[in-house]
């Protein structure tokens, strides 16, 4: 029966009420160990027990899961202590049962940087049973021909000496091996040396065993042993193995029997819940040995038992894992220390589902949740999943019940000062001093918070981090971030203590926090992106919410636009103001417009753009950054007057983007036929201007590919050489479109190759490119090549790019006239009209008009490089050759 809680029971004179106690502490998670063991030795001490048996629900598991930095991993080794020896266990735990039992645990840790395969899980089994002092044949002899076929030429022992087995676990388990197999072969007699008779002791003896001979009749009770030896020796194979392991336990004499604790450290590190490759083996090892006790440590519950998995694990569903299935809160025990479903127990900070699963269960009345579900919502939102936030909360539920009303969603948007008084009750006032300077921080490094903090020395620091609430990413830029509920309070609750800051000690902080992140940025060695982008969102965000001056912000700001990846970096929005106020209101917004315009229609950023140009809050170069994106948007959006002027006023003003600006205008006269104008002022642009790519731009409208693909791979190596991402994927994939037209079978790695560049940047449009080069290279073949137009043209809608639009239909044009279907063609042209009739890119028609072989119809006021007989027919050439190709691929 759960246990009551009485604070809740002595708040009310609600006699209905039904409060359960949710919490605990290590001594509980000790006795649901004990309990869960206890019952496991029973069962499989019983005579109906089989370990062959392999379609009886396993309740040979438990689990514990939690946040992380709770304490699983410290549960476990103390776990592992405590079963190997009782002058390792806590005198408050209690003696086990089982004092005449022997239990063997063994502890495996799978966090990625213990770098744990499945392979060295099961070694490590078969190592630490080597304590047993004797041969598990049935086993070693599959564990051989699996070696052998897997690790020719690797020596067993020294695999197991490197990787620190044998020094954990003794060198018994080869020399136990080779006596199994020396053993087998004797029994066989077989003749030859060891070494060279694992293949032909495993042929017959499954022979053998087919023929139920006498001479092998120790191992003839293992109904599976011959097909699992038959089975090709793979990972999959050796899943299946332990199966045999579990066989050699159950027939150890009575004086010899030995129960396993395996216990499974870190499972989440096993893989995310959408490739479940290693779970899945895993879990036939819990399986296949029903006679060892796991218990498994992780950040979420084990899945087994949700019927939805069946297909993705082998074993799934309520009926195989009974004691994994929910239905029973967390923590709540019966007077044996085990509950119905419950082999899963929450420790520490508990999740959105546990939360609801708390609060629903806590306060109940005929069964029924007395806190109402939008409230559970509100309060599991707020409290990060703290179980204090949680209790503290049930208190103001009953608190507000007996003032006499109904408790309301509102009410709970709610600090608790006294999370603040339990936080810093037990730290220096130093510690207390740092721990309010890195609330400031999303995340910080010794450091950051000694700098954040204005001391001279980091041991206050240092101290702080061996704190509960202290979370720590070894992986993070910045390792330590406070638990978000923790920080939040901080900043934001009531401070009624002795040492609490005044608005101006918050002030100076924040100063110092900004100068700090500006120091490391300054700092970082190279072109260290992350860093960059790191520094950039919290410096920002200090900026916005304490009005700072931007500072280095600036300089900053420059860096992570020349790099054109666009990873988001502008702050959340605040709740308290909407409105432009300050220059970093301002240069948020800004930054929040220009990440966000690979995802938002061009027409959202404009007027993004425009609101932030109309603040008048931004120094002048940042201005100018605004002006010049507003400009861009405006081209792609087929404004070509306002692109004009916005253009022309950031390259006269000569600042930091005057060579894009140039660009830009080269651009806008290459939209509009000026190809002339456009290669003369490509000729002036240099880097800077990107002046390769945009030699580009002008060529492959002429139909000069090979040109056109020449100065996209000048382009790509000069961005590779300053170490510009976007501007190397861009170019590649401009590169890999103009190729697709001349050499499709070439085309594919130019393709890969862009995909590759553009992995982990935000470049729509350049996705965009490289998804119409895949069509153009496909141009004239049956590979779904109007299916895949139609789905991209209704992805490029969404940005509202009008260029994309047109070289998508132009590029669909190419695949009709392949094909001589002058009817796709001519709605092609018709679309391109359309998409065309501002003006810009009109000689997109007269393109597709080249390629049906004929005149350009309605006359553009394009402006060839040379004679436009030229321009058709090397257009025309490039369909007549497509068609050639194709013709000798058939």
């Amino acid at each position: 029966m759960a246990g009551r809680d009485l604070r809740a029971l002595f708040s009310t004179n609600d006699r209905s009420l039904e409060a359960s106690e949710a919490f605990t502490n290590r001594q509980l998670q000790w006795e649901l160990v004990a309990a869960a063991l206890t019952r496991h030795l029973q069962r499989t001490a019983a005579s109906a027990f089989d370990v062959e048996d392999l379609e009886a629900p396993r309740d040979n598991i438990l689990v514990f899961h939690g946040v992380g930095g709770i304490g699983k991993t410290t549960l476990s080794r103390k776990l592992e202590a405590t079963l190997a020896g009782a002058e390792q266990r806590p005198v408050q735990w209690g003696e086990p049962t089982w004092a005449e039992e022997r239990i063997l645990p063994v502890r495996i840790d799978l966090a990625r940087s213990a770098g744990t395969d499945f392979e060295q899980l099961v070694l490590t089994i078969r190592a630490a049973l080597a304590a047993l002092g004797r041969p598990l044949p049935a086993f070693d002899l599959a564990l051989r021909r699996y070696w052998e076929q897997q690790h020719p030429g690797e020596s067993l022992e020294e695999y197991l000496r490197r990787g620190g087995l044998a020094g954990r676990f003794g060198k018994a388990m080869p020399q136990q091996m080779q006596s199994a197999l020396a053993d087998v072969a004797q029994a066989l007699l077989l003749p030859g040396t060891l070494g060279s008779a694992v293949g032909q002791i495993t042929g017959s003896l499954v022979g053998a065993l087919r023929e139920r001979r006498q001479t092998v009749r120790a191992l003839a009770g293992c109904r599976r042993l011959a097909d699992l030896l038959e089975a090709e020796p793979d990972l999959d194979a050796l899943s299946f193995y332990p199966h045999l392991l579990a066989w050699e336990l159950a027939r150890l004499p009575a004086d010899r029997r030995v129960t396993p604790v395996i216990l499974l450290d870190t499972f989440e590190d096993v893989g995310d819940r959408t490739h479940r490759d290693l779970e899945r083996l895993i879990q036939r090892v819990v399986w296949l040995m029903p006679n060892a006790f796991f218990v498994v440590t992780g950040r979420s519950r084990l899945q087994w038992a949700e019927p939805a998995l069946q297909g993705q694990l082998d074993y799934t569903g309520p009926a195989a894992w009974p004691g994994l299935a929910a239905g029973s809160l967390p923590h709540a025990r019966s007077g044996t220390g085990e509950r119905a479903g419950g082999r899963q127990v929450l420790i520490g900070d508990f999740s959105p589902e546990d939360c609801d699963d708390y609060l629903a269960r806590r306060l109940a009345r005929n069964g029924r949740p007395l806190i109402r579900d939008e409230i559970r919502q509100v309060i599991s939102g707020r409290s990060h999943g703290l179980p204090l936030y949680l209790d503290l909360s049930v208190m103001r539920f009953l608190e507000i019940r007996r003032a006499g009303r109904e408790p309301a969603s509102a009410d709970f948007d709610h600090d608790f000062p006294a999370l603040i008084a339990r936080t810093l009750s037990d730290l220096t006032r130093e510690e207390r001093h740092v721990l309010r300077s890195v609330s400031l921080l999303d995340a910080f490094d010794l450091s950051l918070a000694t700098a954040a903090a204005g001391l001279p020395h980091q041991a206050p620091a240092l101290r702080l981090i061996e704190r509960p609430f202290v979370r720590e990413n070894p992986f993070g830029l910045w390792p330590f971030h406070l638990h978000g509920l923790i920080r939040s309070t901080v900043r934001g609750a009531d401070d009624q203590t002795d040492d609490r800051w005044s608005p101006r000690d918050w002030q100076e902080a924040a100063e110092r926090s900004h100068a700090a992140l500006g120091e490391q940025w300054r700092a970082g060695t190279g072109r260290d992106r992350a860093l960059l982008v790191g520094c950039l969102r919290q410096g920002l965000g200090l900026a916005r919410d304490f009005r700072l001056n931007l500072g280095w912000l600036t300089d900053a700001v420059w860096d992570y636009v020349g790099d054109s990846v666009w990873e988001p970096v502008a702050p959340s929005a605040r709740q308290d103001q909407a409105a432009v106020e300050t220059p970093a209101d301002a240069l948020a917004e800004l930054l929040s417009a220009l990440s966000r315009r690979q995802h938002e229609h061009r027409a959202r950023t404009a007027d993004r753009l425009t609101g932030v140009i109309d603040t008048r809050l931004l120094p002048a170069e940042l201005h100018e950054m605004a002006v010049y994106y507003l400009a861009k948007a405006d081209r792609d959006l087929g404004r070509s007057d306002a692109s004009l002027r916005g253009m022309q006023h950031v390259a006269d003003h000569g600042g930091r983007l005057a060579a894009a600006a140039r660009r830009g205008l080269a651009h806008l006269a290459r939209l509009a036929g000026d190809f002339p104008a456009a290669r003369d002022a490509a000729r002036t642009l240099g880097w800077e201007g990107r002046h390769h790519r945009v030699q580009g731009d002008i060529w492959w409208p002429h139909g000069e590919m090979d040109r056109a693909a020449a100065a996209y791979e000048a382009a790509r190596r000069e961005a590779e050489q300053h170490g510009v991402a976007g501007e190397r994927a861009t170019s590649q994939a401009q590169r890999a479109f103009v190729l697709a037209f001349t050499q499709p079978e070439h085309a594919d790695d130019e393709v890969e190759l862009a995909r590759h560049l553009v992995t982990g940047l935000s470049l729509r449009q350049t996705s965009h490119t490289i998804e119409m080069a895949a069509l153009a290279r496909d141009a004239g073949t049956d590979r779904d090549v109007e299916d895949r137009a139609r789905i991209l043209r209704e992805q490029i809608s969404i940005s509202g790019v009008a260029i994309a639009g047109a070289v998508l239909e132009l590029a669909l044009c190419f695949h009709h006239a392949v094909r001589d279907d002058h009817a796709g063609a001519d709605a092609g042209i018709a679309r391109l009209r359309d998409l065309t009739r501002g003006g810009d890119y009109a000689y997109y028609a007269d393109i597709a008009q080249f390629m049906l072989g004929r005149p350009a119809g309605q006359a553009s006021a394009v402006r060839w490089l040379d004679d436009e007989q030229h321009t058709r027919d090397r257009w025309r050439a490039l369909v007549t050759a497509r068609q050639a190709h194709l013709r000798a691929g058939q």
